[in-house]
């Protein structure tokens, strides 16, 4: 038993925890923003996904891992605006609007995959560069603790960082205010002069340049280049690690390191002869089980304050 322990949990293992856990990071601070300002986040998927194969295009094109990146976030930005102009001046419904973004994300990444490449499954015809990993400084030399936060991809310390400023965006600038209170009551909002539509175009561009970060992550630091359908899921997990974390972006961070230890526990697993699809089940069982779990706990609370 010790030794099994030994194997599954060490530096190595903590390591590939931040790995992971990066684009569902990306993915909770997406909906997080989506969620604050009265957004749907349904979509986050799909905005990722096209995001992931925008970004190696733009790293190809301009030979650039910065210009890969922005043309990520510019990606997520633009669908994210697409998917609010479609709910609210097409009056279209949130659920079927944003399954329309991950339909139509699916399909487009394969069309122009191969038009530009010729491929249907992945970009290695269009080399492109990734983003580098970053060796921190003294860090790196400290025993086990420079193993564990050292040496991973620029993304991974911004992700960390945008916890930060997020958290100081939402609840210290008036604009945050604005935005909190638009998610809250659109009606109290307008009614002292917020525009309404204008401030959740503005929630949903950041919400949608997160998830484009968490798409280049996928296409550009994971794997060093764009496969099919890549995202698989985490834009969902990411849906459920911002419920699980109440919207609060220290509780999301919190929850979007469960989710990776958990995944990072299954790429552990498959190497140890269990069947390998029972161990790729296991995020998604575990997603299927947090988020009954947290509907559950928020119905009682909700049952209690009723009744109070």
């Amino acid at each position: 038993m010790s030794n099994f322990i030994d194997v599954i949990f060490n530096a190595d293992y903590f390591f590939t925890v931040l790995r992971v856990m990066t684009p569902i990071l990306f993915a909770s601070l997406a909906c997080m923003m989506f969620y604050k300002g009265g957004v749907d986040a349904i979509g986050t998927e799909g905005m990722m996904l096209s995001s992931a194969l925008i970004g190696v295009l733009g790293a190809h094109y301009t030979r650039s891992f910065l210009g890969g990146i922005l043309f990520g976030m510019l990606c997520g930005a633009f669908l994210s605006i697409v998917y609010v102009y479609m709910t609210n001046k097409m009056r279209a419904n949130d659920i079927l609007a944003g399954i329309s973004i991950n339909t139509f994300s699916s399909g487009f990444t394969v069309f122009l995959l191969y038009i530009l490449a010729g491929e249907k499954g992945s970009s290695q015809n269009l080399p492109s560069p990734t983003v580098p990993n970053w060796d921190i400084p003294i860090l790196k030399d400290i025993p086990i603790l420079g193993e564990v936060l050292s040496g991973h991809s620029l993304l991974t310390y911004l992700g960390f960082a945008m916890v930060v400023v997020t958290y100081y965006f939402l609840y210290r600038t008036p604009m945050g205010l604005r935005i909190r209170a638009v998610g809250k009551n659109p009606g109290a909002a307008s009614s002292v002069g917020i525009n309404v539509v204008k401030t959740r175009y503005l929630s949903a561009g950041i919400a949608g340049a997160l998830a484009g970060l968490g798409g280049v992550f996928m296409s550009m630091s994971y794997i060093s280049n764009f496969t099919r359908d890549m995202v698989a899921g985490r834009g969902f997990i990411g849906m459920a690690a911002e419920g699980m974390g109440r919207g609060n972006p220290l509780g999301v961070l919190l929850s979007s390191l469960l989710f990776g230890a958990v995944d990072s526990l299954a790429i552990r697993l498959q190497g140890m002869n269990l069947p390998a699809r029972l161990v790729q089940a296991i995020p998604y069982v575990i997603t299927i089980i947090v988020i009954t779990v947290y509907s559950y706990i928020d119905q009682e609370k909700k049952k209690r304050k009723m009744k109070e």
